[in-house]
């Protein structure tokens, strides 16, 4: 574990692990869809409920740099972990923290120093049957802290010297100022103590993946020894870094790597979760499927009315009607075109209609060879056709939309107007081929892009971008891939599109994106001045004004580094074929999937 490299992850933002508040990235047929199963006497027991997705799940966690994904993330979220029901709380289609007492509750305790306890349910258990434990939420707390890492970097983000041991999606902020824990295991309490405000305390969601699971695969005897060592074992102290802890090394590797299978796997700890619903097959890939069964030791009050969700990965929006029209699926998110629109009304499919938390973008690598000089990277900006690219993909889907002229907020929030008037991203509205010309004086850079090839509207983009870039003297070379997600922050490309989608609440991911080696910071960006105004926001409680003052700053400043561009808020859209009742629409990162325990067959 010494020496890792901390790539970068994807979403809008995605989460830091145990809360709710990271961006993430956005971005099999089972033969049709199975009849209600019959009880003994005749009656339906449920039946089966399937949803198309577009990107595919790569993960049983969406906590890492390579696995923050919104499929993933959906994942995470029917299984408990970090959020959804289940955990201490989840986010509603309204961006409201709904607590979930289940399988415990969060006080605080104190505001001055910020003291927070976390209380277990007697009665909570993992789907296995095993009893939860005080050392279920003292591992999240390691695993999000940071507590044991000692490393330096060096100016690439790379780890210079010591050991990071958890790679995380968003950051360690917050819960790197906490003091180890205060257990009371008879009680069933564990109180966090941190050094400093923390503005998205409340978000940090410490049921997550199962300590007894990791023991065993750390080659720990019990859960018991797990506590006593993770207790006895030194925080990290980059001023004086250690060989790399053999045991914490193993903990890590189930973290970073272990949850990331393209099958059902051989381990079934890795199945083993907090909320409704626990996985009973995976086929990866497009064309693929995760299904979920009720997790057999589920007490909460919201409990699923039938016997199998069934999420099917299919890239191909037309593909997802499809299989819609047939009755395949049930419910599906495709990416939203006039041509998708039409296709389904004619069927009289349902139309579910609404704004999202998430934008396109494209991102400049700033240490690569082409864009380390500020020159071509403002010269390739304004080779962007933007208004192309938005009346080519959203314009026939809405027809009012405008360019997305932030790196923070969307069309429809509030502060977007002002972010607009201060940070300058609307002064890329038009390419300026000629004046790109002139500060190539004459060179004929090559850049590649990532995109998700199976995505047509990352395709079209990319075409766009590449066409025009052309006429300035750029040659862009087509870098998309269907595995655009593992290859961010591989270094392998000079720019990138793709979308975060946000959760719709906390500040995680001002770190999370903006910061020097933020787990979300795939294009290596660093500013010094964006450094300290992330950390500002991390420690601002209670100043919604400031906050947004800060996000306007970062917003400017990402704009005056030649950072890359905000290109469209993506429209939300969700169809069903009227077989299923309960389906809400909600924009922000778990999508349609929120509220699985409303939904029923029709019929």
């Amino acid at each position: 574990m010494t020496n890792i490299i901390r790539r970068r992850g994807r979403a809008i933002a995605g989460l830091a692990i145990g809360t709710a508040a990271m961006v993430a990235l956005a971005g099999c047929t089972t033969g049709g869809t199975p009849a209600p199963s019959e009880s003994g006497d005749g009656e339906a027991t449920g039946g089966t409920i399937s949803i198309a997705q577009t990107n595919a799940a790569t993960a049983l966690n969406s906590g890492t740099p390579d696995s923050n994904l919104n499929t993933n993330g959906m994942v995470d979220y029917l299984m408990g972990a970090g959020t959804g029901p289940g955990s201490f709380f989840y986010v509603d289609n309204e961006f409201n923290i709904v607590p979930d007492e289940t399988n415990g509750t969060i006080e605080l305790v104190s505001d001055d120093p910020l003291v927070v306890q976390y209380t277990l349910d007697p009665e909570a258990v993992w789907s296995d049957g095993t009893p939860m434990s005080t050392t279920d939420l003292l591992l999240s707390w390691a695993i999000g802290s940071g507590y044991y890492d000692d490393a330096t970097y060096a100016e690439d983000g790379t780890v210079s010297e010591g050991n990071v041991y958890f790679q995380l999606a968003g950051s360690t902020a917050g819960l790197d100022t906490t003091e180890f824990p205060e257990i009371d295991e008879e009680a069933g309490t564990l109180t966090l103590t941190y050094g400093e405000p923390y503005v998205d305390w409340n978000l940090v969601n410490l049921i997550n993946k199962p300590a007894h699971v990791f023991a065993e695969a750390a080659g720990f005897g019990s859960v018991e020894e797990l506590a006593t060592f993770l207790e006895e074992t030194p925080a990290g102290d980059p001023e004086a870094p250690a060989e790399p802890n053999e045991q914490l090394s193993a903990l890590a590797e189930l973290w970073n790597t272990g949850y990331n299978i393209t099958a059902m796997p051989e381990d079934e700890g890795l199945l083993v979760g907090a909320g409704m619903w626990i996985p009973k097959d995976f086929q990866a890939d497009d064309g693929g499927f995760i299904s979920f069964e009720p997790n057999p030791e589920w007490r909460g009050e919201m409990a699923p009315s039938f016997d199998e969700l069934i999420i099917r990965f299919i890239g191909d929006p037309n593909a997802q009607i499809t299989a819609l029209q047939n009755g395949e699926v049930h419910v599906i998110e495709p990416q939203p075109s006039a041509d998708t629109i039409a296709a389904i009304e004619a069927f009289n499919g349902t139309l579910i209609q609404g704004s999202q938390l998430s934008y396109d973008h494209l991102d400049l690598t700033m240490n690569s060879e082409v864009f380390s000089d500020p020159a071509v990277r403002e010269a390739f900006l304004l080779t962007v056709p933007r208004q192309q690219i938005l009346e080519s993909i959203v314009t026939p889907v809405q027809p009012d939309a405008e360019v997305l002229n932030s790196q923070q907020f969307v069309t429809n929030q509030p502060q977007y107007q002002d972010a607009v008037a201060a940070n300058g991203y609307s002064d890329y509205a038009e390419p300026d081929i000629e004046r790109a010309r002139e500060l190539l004086g004459g060179a004929t850079p090559t850049v590649s892009i990532l995109y998700n090839t199976n995505n047509p509207n990352r395709v079209d983009a990319f075409q766009l971008i590449q066409a025009s870039a052309a006429e300035a003297g750029f040659n862009v070379e087509d870098a998309g891939s269907p595995d655009w997600s593992s290859l961010l922050g591989s270094g392998n490309y000079d720019a990138s599109i793709f979308g975060w989608i946000s959760p719709g609440v906390g500040y995680a991911s001002l770190p999370q994106i903006w910061k020097t080696n933020g787990g979300g910071n795939y294009n290596g960006y660093s500013n010094a001045e964006v450094d300290a105004l992330a950390d500002e926001s991390q420690v601002t409680i209670g100043d919604e004004e400031r906050l947004t003052e800060i996000m306007i700053e970062i917003d400017r400043l990402s704009r005056e580094d030649f950072y890359g561009l905000p290109l469209f808020q993506t429209p939300g859209l969700v169809a069903t074929n009227g077989a299923v009742d309960g389906v809400v629409y909600n924009g922000g990162q778990t999508g349609a999937i929120w509220n699985t325990w409303e939904w029923s067959l029709v019929g």
